[in-house]
């Protein structure tokens, strides 16, 4: 929980330096920095996906994924949750949610949060979560700089998310194979793509409903090794 906690402070010290700087950096440089980062978003979204094989997996988990996601309707939710944040703080413009949210979604699903959590869990490395702590520190400064304190609230969102996936992967331990893993960082990646689009104005997709597609490699795991052993019991089919 050590880079968890380290990924968590990085970005609120982040944030601190990006709200001071917000006026004194001009909005058209703000606006063009922001479609730069998008960009990069984009770049480390195309990489990731392509480091899974199984495409099989990969869409049958988004489909199953999203209809579970837009049964819960976590997006509305979490913007829900970023309203009554913003409406609290009482602050003109309506970017605190929007920072809330697109914040908390580019920092918790890409494929470093993902495998920088679960090698913290399963080896107790955390090599991946410190290299993105600097990272995820540095958008901080200038996501804050554009959309404000709900870029450091967001923290609180990498904080539970990426420690719920470090201590999950003790108990998970048996199924989290290299290959549900590797599928697990595509899915997040194809997610992050999505990410990069929204906030390049291109598509308007409501990617935390899709969340749920990216631990569905795991189940899929397991339905396959307990259906695969249920067949070996079966006499004639073992023949």
């Amino acid at each position: 929980m050590i880079a968890v906690i380290v990924n968590f402070i990085s970005i609120i010290i982040g944030s601190i330096i990006g709200i001071f700087l917000k006026n004194g950096i001009p909005k058209k440089v703000k606006e063009s920095v922001f479609s730069g980062l998008a960009l990069c978003v984009l770049y480390i979204g195309i990489s990731g996906s392509l480091k899974t094989n199984n495409v099989l997996t990969l869409i049958i988990s988004i489909v199953i994924g999203t209809i579970l996601g837009e049964l819960i309707d976590i997006d509305k939710h979490i913007t829900s949750l970023g309203n009554l944040i913003e409406s609290k703080f009482k602050t003109k413009g309506g970017k605190i949610s929007e920072g809330f949210v697109t914040s908390s979604l580019l920092f918790c699903v890409g494929a470093m949060a993902i495998v920088g959590s679960l090698e913290a869990g399963l080896d107790g490395n955390y090599k991946t979560l410190f290299a993105k702590s600097v990272i995820d520190g540095v958008s901080a400064i200038i996501f804050s700089s554009s959309l404000g304190i709900g870029v450091m609230i967001s923290s609180v969102s990498v904080l539970v998310y990426q420690g719920a996936i470090t201590l999950g992967a003790v108990f998970l331990k048996s199924v989290l194979t290299s290959s549900v893993i590797a599928d697990m960082t595509g899915i997040g990646s194809l997610l992050i793509i999505g990410l990069a689009l929204n906030m390049l104005n291109i598509t308007k997709i409501k990617i935390a409903n899709l969340l749920p597609s990216v631990f569905m490699p795991i189940f899929a795991y397991i339905i396959y090794t307990n259906f695969h052993r249920f067949l070996s019991y079966i006499p004639f089919l073992t023949l």
